[in-house]
């Protein structure tokens, strides 16, 4: 028993070790579209080959107002080298024009590959966050 729980341990301490960090910035919308940046690091030891995300877009009272699902990493754009950053920017599109100011974006992983192949498990390896209000850009 103790040496599951080391080992379990152990796996745990490295998964945790290196991670991709997803920063969201807030919706910038101009009429019908609205512009959802992502600021990547990728804190892994390898580099990404490729990562899918779903960009959500919020009207103040939580009701969807868009969506997008793009590659943000590969798939004909490069690969994020260990402990290299880019930046990605969601273009969303509404039929009608996006008048609510208060928009908000919520950013999912669906899949993240790896240099050697492996797929890793999004829940322990992507971690998306706001971007704070000190590090937001002036209009």
């Amino acid at each position: 028993m103790n040496k599951l729980f080391s080992a379990l341990f152990f796996s745990l301490c490295v998964a945790a070790h290196g991670q991709l960090a997803v920063t969201v910035s807030a919706p910038k919308v101009t009429g019908q579209k609205a512009v959802v940046e992502l600021n990547l690091k990728n804190g892994l030891t390898n580099q990404v080959e490729s990562a899918r995300a779903i960009c959500i877009l919020l009207d103040e009272q939580s009701k969807m107002v868009g969506q997008s699902t793009k590659w943000v990493i590969g798939q004909n754009k490069k690969v994020l080298e260990p402990n290299a950053e880019a930046k990605f920017n969601f273009v969303i599109t509404s039929l009608q024009p996006l008048v609510s100011s208060n928009l908000t974006a919520k950013v999912m992983f669906s899949r993240v590959n790896l240099d050697n192949g492996k797929v890793v498990d999004i829940r322990q390896v992507v971690q998306v966050m706001p971007a704070s209000s000190d590090n937001k850009s002036k209009p």
